[in-house]
């Protein structure tokens, strides 16, 4: 972060803006609102705003004394030299200064506001791009309704009786979620204020049985955070405990609760945090102790994820569970590198296998992934290409038949690198792509620099 966001109690406080234009009139207008008497320091002064209520109308150009207790600054003129000599003097006095349009001069920058109050939502690019703040503002405005503010007060009203009566704050956390997610939450939005209410003593009532362990199996996709599902999301935010592989990108982690416990068991080829039984346990471990917890695999947690061993542990104890399918590696990755799985005149069919199986063999049905006309893509497969390419040729398919390996797909470090057959084994030891990668047998590989739309920045 470039910048600590922090909402500042500026109520019943003096404040003090420079500049009398149409920019001055806007901050001045965001301090009114929130609660602070304005000073207005300048040599002309819009009408309107040295007629506001709570607004000190001072005529004149800028000097040191006008900084007297002020709590905060805003230089709003059009000078840059007076904006400078503003921000100078404030910072001077460990007095908080924002200039606008300029972030070399400010101690604090003003953000985007979304006015749901009491609940607010401030967010910037730091100076970066004003603008794309602005669209994500008039998004937001959409996705958040204004009867958000009737839902804030609301659980403002019952805030104390709740922590009072609930007094584990995990607990309590969750039992917020579960109001706040479900039909009390309809019922204010509707302003149906008296049943929600009634809703709420309800499940105050019964408060003993608000934490159940449970798990939420989520499949991360290939990589990019933009192919995780809606529903994937939520869950994320909403789980007390993570557990994640060596698959799941960094970006997609950071979407997480950030009070939320991670726990990495990652995965590489001969080197496994955990063993798979041991992850089996901690799942249920950590669930028998009340928590929610998410299982972040990436790919799709039911395609070469192994979900359906963990979930198996999970029903045998009992433990309440729930799946939720990501884009597995070979949609996502072959799309991002323009390789269709199946095309009319390449492939009618796709076979998806793993060339990593449990006793680290490559023990396949080579006659069935030899066959013409069809697409293979191969999980786990980079250490043993070699013997992928020469199995297939020795079960009859062609030399030349196009293969392709994309290393870490739909992220900013994907490479496609292709060749034959007969080629890309040498070609990949030159080239020596890391890991995690797909493999991709087939014509439909030919229609790659085709059809890629997907070009990451190359380091």
């Amino acid at each position: 972060m470039n910048y600590l966001p922090i909402f500042a109690d500026v109520r019943n406080k003096l404040c003090l803006v420079v500049g009398g234009g149409e920019v001055a009139k806007r901050k001045a207008g965001v301090l009114l609102e929130a609660g602070a008497k304005v000073r207005v320091v300048a040599p002309q002064i819009d009408d309107e705003l040295a007629g506001q209520k709570n607004v000190e109308s001072v005529v004149a150009r800028f000097e040191a004394s006008h900084l007297d207790g002020a709590t905060l600054v805003i230089a709003a003129t059009n000078d840059r030299e007076v904006n400078k000599l503003v921000s100078g003097l404030a910072q001077a006095r460990n007095l908080p200064v924002n200039v606008v349009d300029d972030p070399e001069l400010c101690s604090f920058i003003m953000p985007a506001i979304l006015d749901r109050s009491p609940l607010m939502v401030a967010f910037s690019s730091g100076g970066a791009s004003p603008v794309l703040t602005r669209l994500l503002r008039g998004k937001l405005e959409t996705l958040i309704p204004q009867n958000y503010s009737r839902l804030a007060a609301f659980a403002e009203r019952f805030r104390e009786l709740v922590k009072t009566r609930v007094t584990n704050p995990a607990k309590r956390r969750i039992f917020w979620e579960n109001a706040l997610e479900g039909v009390v939450a309809e019922k204010v939005l509707t302003g149906d204020e008296s049943s929600a209410e009634a809703m709420l003593q309800q499940m105050l009532a019964s408060e003993d049985n608000i934490q159940r362990g449970e798990v939420y199996l989520v499949g991360a996709g290939p990589g990019d955070p933009d192919l995780l599902t809606f529903r994937a999301l939520r869950l994320m935010q909403k789980a007390d405990v993570v557990v994640y592989d060596n698959l799941v990108s960094k970006p997609i982690v950071e979407m997480t609760r950030r009070d939320a416990q991670r726990i990495f068991v990652g995965k590489k080829r001969d080197d496994h945090t955990l063993r798979q039984e041991e992850i089996n346990e901690l799942l249920v471990r950590l669930a028998k102790e009340g928590k929610r917890v998410l299982r972040l695999k990436g790919g799709d947690p039911f395609i070469f994820g192994r979900g359906g061993e963990e979930i198996e542990t999970l029903a045998a104890e009992n433990i309440p569970f729930q799946v939720v399918p990501g884009i597995t590696a070979a949609s996502g990755v072959a799309s991002y590198a323009g390789i269709p799985l199946t095309h009319r005149d390449y492939a009618q069919s796709c076979m998806f296998v793993t060339g990593n199986l449990k006793d680290g063999t490559m023990n396949l049905d080579w006659a069935a992934l030899s066959r013409p006309k069809q697409t293979v893509v191969v999980y786990m497969g980079l250490h043993g290409l070699n013997t992928l390419c020469a199995k297939l040729i020795e079960h009859g398919m062609p030399q030349d038949t196009p293969i392709a390996i994309v290393q870490q797909g739909t992220t900013q470090n994907q490479r496609v690198i292709t060749g034959t057959l007969a080629t890309l084994p040498g070609i990949a030891e030159r080239e020596k792509p890391q890991a995690p990668t797909l493999i991709i047998v087939g014509g439909v590989v030919t229609l790659h620099k085709k059809l890629a739309w997907f070009h990451p920045q190359q380091k």
